[in-house]
């Protein structure tokens, strides 16, 4: 994946930082996502979203909106209806770009940005919202004591999340008018509602007043107990994963056929969290594991260790060739099982650099249906054929270099 820094007019002609989260082989299709109310960019949970989701093949645009983060412009003097204006202007962006967006993710008052931007927008055919309020004018919440004062003196400063902010009268009166039920009930999308129940900023109720104006198709699903702003990554990634997977009943995420002689694909593994050991192990825009050490390790056991990988590709490949050459004899095989042992343990073989061990699959074959012993034991023969288990029992030759 790769980021590119990149700026845009806004909606008065300020200039709008943002970032295009980029997949490494083809786009697939592009999504413009819109941070939560004086957020930006770069809040947690939209890094780690756009992150998983260029990792599956989708660009991502992500930007600063006026006046916020490193966008110019005068947070003061914008509003609900600006934000919505600042995505139009991304999404021709994007089209300039020759990759119109197809999605739109929204977070929080973003996602009321977005689905007021759909129509707008035209050509998406999915609309996201995390945490999103039914409302606009919920966001006065947060400043609800200044109200008074912003509505008799213009403006008024108010703390939020810590940060002071120039809130202006112009800015309530327009979310006060930024009713979203025809917009929701007109979306001309599918739409997926993701929100927390224990959301204490934006109330689950708001979610089923978002899916209750929509039209079908249109999903809902819970993001548990995450927190407002989806900050821990395992939030962040399980609504990444729910997204991508919903969203390619929508739009087409086939990659296009690779050119004659072209390899089979890159396997890429990156790591998911600096502070274990956990990585993510991506093989192409449709399949997505995780690899981990247990917690015993300092790891956080949420996948397979490295030897636990290589295993299950012994165990897979084993299945599979007995399954091919029963399918091919017309010999009645009804189920194949594999059990696969390794005889160390990856993170104390590490440690140890010992290099005089050798490594021990046990492997164990069971075989289901009528079959007499002598297509038992050719099965068994025909296990050590498979092209994982001659690999590992031949020597093999790791190329490194590093990318400058």
């Amino acid at each position: 994946m790769s980021i590119e820094r990149i700026s845009f007019r806004g909606h008065s002609g300020e200039q709008l930082a943002a970032r295009l989260d980029l997949p490494e082989g083809p786009v697939l299709a592009t999504a413009l996502f819109a941070h939560c109310f004086t957020c930006s960019k770069d809040i947690p949970a939209a890094r780690r979203i756009a992150g998983r989701l260029a990792s599956m093949g989708i660009a991502v645009l992500r930007f600063d909106f006026t006046g916020l983060g490193h966008s110019d412009g005068e947070f003061a003097n914008t509003s609900f209806s600006s934000n919505v204006q600042d995505l139009e202007a991304a999404a021709i962006y994007l089209r300039d770009r020759g990759m119109p967006p197809s999605l739109l993710i929204g977070h929080s008052l973003g996602g009321a940005a977005v689905l007021k931007a759909a129509a707008q927008i035209g050509g998406i055919k999915a609309v996201v919202t995390l945490g999103a309020p039914f409302d606009p004018e919920h966001v006065t919440h947060n400043f609800a004591e200044a109200i008074p004062d912003i509505l008799r003196d213009g403006m008024a400063e108010v703390q939020l999340g810590g940060r002071p902010f120039n809130i202006s009268r112009a800015f309530v009166e327009d979310v006060s008018k930024g009713k979203l039920t025809s917009a929701i009930a007109s979306l001309n999308a599918a739409l997926l509602v993701l929100h927390a129940p224990m959301d204490d900023i934006v109330g689950i109720k708001n979610a089923s007043d978002i899916f209750l104006a929509a039209k079908h198709p249109k999903s809902f699903v819970t993001l548990d107990d995450a927190d407002h702003l989806i900050s821990r990554a395992e939030d962040a990634e399980y609504a990444a994963d729910v997204i991508a997977a919903w969203l390619s009943r929508y739009v087409d995420l086939s990659p296009p056929a690779p050119p004659p002689g072209a390899p089979e694909g890159i396997v890429r593994v990156t790591e998911a969290d600096p502070r274990g050991f956990l990585q993510d192990v991506q093989s192409g825009p449709a399949h997505h594991i995780f690899a981990d050490e247990p917690v015993a390790y300092g790891g956080t056991n949420k996948g397979l260790t490295p030897y636990g990988l290589v295993s299950a590709g012994l165990g897979a490949c084993t299945s599979m060739t007995i399954r091919m050459y029963a399918r091919r004899k017309g010999w009645p095989l009804t189920a194949v099982s594999v059990d696969i042992s390794h005889n160390k343990v990856h993170a104390q073989d590490s440690e140890t650099g010992n290099r005089d061990r050798i490594d021990e699959f046990q492997r164990i074959i069971r075989l289901e249906g009528a079959l007499d012993e002598t297509q038992r034991a050719r099965l068994l023969e025909i296990a050590d054929k498979c092209p994982v288990h001659r690999t590992m029992e031949h020597s093999s030759k790791v190329v490194t270099r590093l990318e400058p």
